[in-house]
């Protein structure tokens, strides 16, 4: 009479036997992202900063992935926005040190640059956020009005690059220190980088899309 197998055998047979369901349930869902992948790196190839646009739309988490110029635009917006937010946030909490100068109840004040860095990178959100939700809307392939709002998107985008930009140039001024200085250059490169990418994307829509 055969002995039974043991709980470990059992419990590897068991985890073989959902892998491999796995893999057969889903191979279009794998030629799928594959396909999404390489759209993606075919469209970053002449990008200003490829490696950037490809490694930030990889990790793009909405759904369905985007295989077109238009959904990768979006995609591309929605991404330079929160890129853009998490900036904000982090400049933010470096606010309450960044100041050589006067102090309020306490508490150092940021200093002018660090301020208007601040402003700058709030107007950038919302810049950012309004040409994602005009691209998600901007009506039929090859219809008028596409142009007209793809003009807005574009208008938007090139306003939030123009902020990131004004606010890396407020940094090269004195009253920050060295430290933090570097610290905030470091974010806002990222995000102008990514926006520049998402901005020429945009341009890459034509009336069909």
């Amino acid at each position: 009479m055969p002995r039974p197998a043991s709980a470990p055998l059992l419990l590897l047979l068991a985890a073989a036997a959902v892998l491999l369901a796995v893999a057969a349930a889903s191979p279009a869902e794998s030629s799928a992202a594959a396909s999404a992948s390489d759209f993606i790196r075919r469209s970053c190839r002449d990008m200003q900063y490829p490696s950037v646009c490809v490694q930030s739309l990889a990790s793009y988490g909405g759904s369905p992935l985007p295989r077109s110029p238009r959904e990768l635009a979006r995609a591309a917006l929605t991404i330079s926005a929160d890129r853009a937010r998490a900036a904000s946030a982090y400049v933010g909490r470096l606010c309450g040190g960044a100041a050589k100068g006067a102090k309020q109840g306490g508490r150092k004040k940021a200093v002018g640059p660090v301020r208007d860095c601040l402003e700058n990178l709030a107007d950038s959100v919302g810049h950012l956020r309004d040409a994602a939700q005009e691209m998600g809307g901007a009506g039929r392939a090859g219809s008028p009005v596409l142009k007209w709002h793809l003009s807005n998107v574009k208008t938007w985008c090139s306003a939030a690059l123009t902020d990131e930009n004004t606010c890396l140039d407020g940094l090269s001024g004195r009253g920050v220190d060295a430290g933090t200085r570097a610290a905030i250059r470091g974010k806002v490169v990222e995000v102008a980088q990514v926006t520049s990418n998402a901005l020429a994307l945009v341009n890459k829509v034509g009336p069909g899309y």
